[in-house]
């Protein structure tokens, strides 16, 4: 019904009645979807109404700016860097066409950036000096078991010569001594030379520990007549003599099974100011689907992923050293899913709350527990409700950070599996012996919850799916606050778009919340129609942003250190009732190891107020920060940036 047609019937209702009730009679559904739609929006849209749940508004990239957002950080110049790399798109990955966008929500600008990598999948995380630290990403997109028409799967290539490596080029034929089939390499392969092995005490020579290397293989030709079925050894062909015996293949199974996506090794700094992305050396492991987490020195460490044959890394973890730009692997091996939610605790250990986001096996390194790198010793924490269901959980460090508590969000069965929980968990880590207990239960199993830590100490959960991917048209469109203090959610305004895989939320310096994302599997109830990528940003803007005035912050310094002091100004100085560090996001796959709020001892002396920095560079990181300060009612100022070196 157009509006003009709207007005007309308004003027004829005094003559038209009987007429508009037998109309309604006949369309009653629609006259009352119309009707109840038109309210909704004037519900949601009155002053009152936004006090107490807040509003949400839709932000509309211009068509050349629009990309599948799948990594959203929160840049110390204001801006957020979104990260698509091919945007889960096969077309995209073949063409080599990797996106990544500057968009500045002040100035309501949005830029290209130059991408060197496909960064679909990558890890990132904030470095001291204010650089994006992004790694890992997409060698080659997965083949479903349908799609798989060649034979083929890992080879593993040996060297048992301890005079020098040898490499294999893409496209080296291996053919099976026993079952006679050929197969092809999909990439290069640099197999190490053979390790020569002494008797300790006599130094006699004992043996050669061969070199050995990983390749992709496949058969030249398709069809099921090339697989295999048992283990065999494969000859190389065009290698002669030594070369020959020395250098051979071995494989278990050949067939037409699912092949899983890729990793690569690359990793660069995002340079916030120049917006532009510097190559730092490579990994030592390829990785898709990995967690980079600050640790007590600085440094960052790497963790999971998958490998450059798509299999999960076995535990080999590694860490990044922002001084020299390298990686270094760590003495002992931990195997965890991928985009396991590791925090950096106040001792200097790392928390593993079992939250991931999908790959690996069901029984390995799901077992939630505190982690010291430096000795591999890991206590598992007791009381976790449902947890066969933490796949795709969220899991957010409860403000104020110096608290050590801890909620775990819904979650699901592993895999593709249907099944979701609705239950949240909560750790206090501070207490001399720390385990789970439930939390406040959500309306719905929830899978893939966009989880942000807001200035006034509240926690925003939002959307999410049932099902796996948004199956079934399961979103969530439903939000709700979180108080730590009352333990309790609070149900606000509704998002107006779903999202579920690949979706995610970051606080902004203004107070409000940007979430981007959505890559359901499907677009309708019965699962036939395919999903679009949702492309569009949504902002919510917070109930604290519609009361009658906020406090203003200014002033003070650039940089503070831990321990130190600073001063800034504002004519509600003695007003404020707390202040709050909070480091930036960096969010993928419902994983953001870098949010927390910090509180800030405060005094104030008229229109100043005197901050202190605490000294645990375990609890304040090095880094760029954005300090807010909080009224007598819970309204937060804009944000003002720090940095804690």
């Amino acid at each position: 019904m157009t509006e003009s047609a709207g007005r007309r019937r308004t003027r004829r209702l005094a003559t038209g009645t009987a007429v508009v009730l037998v109309l309604a009679g006949i369309n009653g559904p629609w006259v009352y979807r119309f009707g109840s739609e038109r309210y909704h929006e004037y519900k949601i849209n009155r002053p009152e109404y936004k006090a107490a749940n807040g509003h949400w508004g839709i932000i509309e990239f211009p068509a050349e700016y629009r990309q599948d957002t799948i990594h959203a950080v929160l840049l110390h110049t204001g801006k957020v860097l979104l990260v698509a790399g091919s945007g889960n798109n096969q077309d995209n990955f073949d063409a080599k066409i990797y996106d990544s966008r500057i968009w500045d929500p002040v100035k309501g600008t949005v830029k290209k950036v130059p991408t060197p990598a496909d960064l679909f999948c990558t890890g990132h995380t904030q470095l001291a000096d204010g650089n994006i630290l992004i790694a890992g990403g997409t060698k080659r997109y997965e083949k479903l078991k349908g799609d798989v028409k060649k034979a083929g799967g890992v080879m593993i290539l040996y060297n048992e010569n301890p005079d020098r490596p040898m490499t294999l080029p893409k496209g080296t034929r291996f053919t099976g001594k026993r079952n006679g089939k050929t197969f092809v390499s999909d990439d290069s392969a640099l197999i190490p030379r053979a390790t020569k092995v002494f008797d300790r005490k006599t130094g006699r020579f004992l043996r050669n520990n061969p070199g050995y290397a990983r390749v992709i293989v496949e058969a030249p030709k398709q069809g099921t007549k090339y697989e295999t079925g048992t283990q065999d050894n494969y000859g190389i062909q065009g290698l002669t003599g030594a070369d020959a015996r020395n250098t051979y293949g071995i494989a278990n199974k050949l067939g037409l099974d699912k092949r899983d996506f890729e990793g690569i090794r690359n990793a660069y700094e995002f340079d916030p100011v120049a917006e532009k992305y510097i190559k730092v050396d490579p990994m030592n492991e390829a990785r898709w689907y990995p967690t980079l987490t600050t640790l007590s020195d600085g440094k960052v460490l790497g963790v999971s992923g998958l490998d450059d044959i798509g299999q999960l890394v076995p535990g080999k973890n590694e860490v990044f050293d922002p001084r020299t730009r390298t990686w270094t692997y760590t003495r002992y091996k931990r195997q965890f899913p991928t985009y396991p939610a590791l925090f950096l605790l106040q001792d200097g250990r790392i928390f593993y709350s079992g939250s991931n986001a999908g790959y690996g096996p069901d029984d390995v390194g799901r077992d939630p527990g505190i982690w010291d790198v430096d000795s591999n010793r890991f206590t598992r924490l007791p009381g976790l409700s449902d947890p066969d269901l933490l796949e795709t959980s969220g899991t957010v460090l409860l403000p104020p950070a110096q608290d050590e508590k801890y909620l775990v969000v819904g979650g699901g069965g592993v895999g593709e599996s249907a099944l979701s929980t609705n239950r949240t968990r909560l750790i206090d880590l501070s207490a001399p012996d720390p385990g789970f207990v439930d939390g406040p239960t959500l309306e719905k199993g929830t899978r893939y919850p966009q989880i942000s830590v807001l200035p006034d100490d509240t926690v925003l959960v939002s959307g999410g799916s049932e099902d796996y991917r948004g199956r079934g048209a399961s979103d969530i469109r439903q939000a709700r606050l979180y108080d730590p203090a009352t333990n309790s959610f609070r149900r606000v305004a509704d998002p107006l778009v779903g999202r579920d895989y690949h979706a995610g939320s970051v606080l902004l310096p203004d107070g409000r919340v940007m979430f981007f994302g959505s890559n359901p599997l499907f677009a309708d109830k019965a699962d036939t129609k395919p999903g679009v990528f949702e492309q569009r940003i949504e902002i919510y803007t917070p109930p604290y942003l519609y009361r009658d005035a906020r406090p203003a912050l200014s002033g003070g310094p650039a940089t503070i250190a831990r321990g130190g002091t600073g001063t800034f100004t504002s004519r509600q100085a003695s007003a404020v009732r707390k202040v709050r560090l909070i480091r930036p996001g960096a969010t993928t796959h419902v994983t953001d190891v870098d949010q927390r709020s910090v509180a800030l001892d405060f005094r104030t002396s008229g229109d100043r107020i005197t901050v202190t920095v605490p000294r645990n560079r375990n609890l304040v990181p090095s880094g760029w920060y954005m300090v807010f300060v909080d009224d007598d009612q819970g309204t937060p100022s804009r944000a003002r940036w720090v940095k804690v070196p």
